[in-house]
């Protein structure tokens, strides 16, 4: 028989913080104290030495008990199977659809949207979403970099929102703001 008072964990959680600020770490520990065997989605596209660099040290950190699925454009299509699984990151997401649709916001806003839904309607047990604050230092001064913090402010609002806890990370320390 089941005791009434255990709640089930939460079904979304969102770690956000600015870059380097330990949220990748804190996101993989929760995931993995929930599932031995969970499915890591990225959605980093390696265009450089720099970001295979980063990418390298995330794969070497995760290690084996990891599955892994590349989905720069449609994490949606993740093979979830009833598994806790760690979206990693919805900024890269983001960035991905906002350049590929020239930059349209609407568009790219929609298509994020659109995949975060449909992951949230998966199997999954769990589903963990890192993403980045971007907007806390000020007004951009320019067009481009303006644009694309309007749309991750727009994509972070609404999976706040969403998400059943938020969490965010400073300086590496994980601070609840949703439970």
């Amino acid at each position: 028989m089941s005791d009434p008072k255990v709640t089930p964990p939460p079904r979304l959680i969102m770690v956000t913080g600015g870059q380097r600020s330990g949220k990748s770490l804190n996101a993989e520990k929760i995931v993995l104290s929930l599932s031995d065997k969970p499915l890591y989605i990225a959605t980093a596209m390696v265009l450089d030495d720099e970001m295979a660099s980063r990418v390298e040290k995330h794969r070497s950190r995760r290690g084996e008990n990891w599955e892994t699925f590349e989905a720069p454009f449609n994490p949606s299509l993740a093979p979830v199977g009833g598994r806790t699984v760690l979206l990693d990151c919805l900024t890269m997401l983001a960035t991905n659809w906002f350049f590929k649709l020239d930059e349209d916001i609407e568009a790219a806003y929609n298509a994020v949207a659109g995949e975060i839904d449909h992951l949230c309607q998966s199997d999954a047990t769990t589903i963990v979403i890192v993403t980045n604050e971007i907007g806390l230092g000020g007004v951009s001064g320019d067009r481009l970099t303006r644009r694309f913090t309007d749309l991750q402010g727009r994509l972070n609002s609404m999976l706040a929102q969403k998400s059943d806890e938020v969490i965010m990370c400073v300086s590496s320390i994980p601070v609840t703001i949703k439970k």
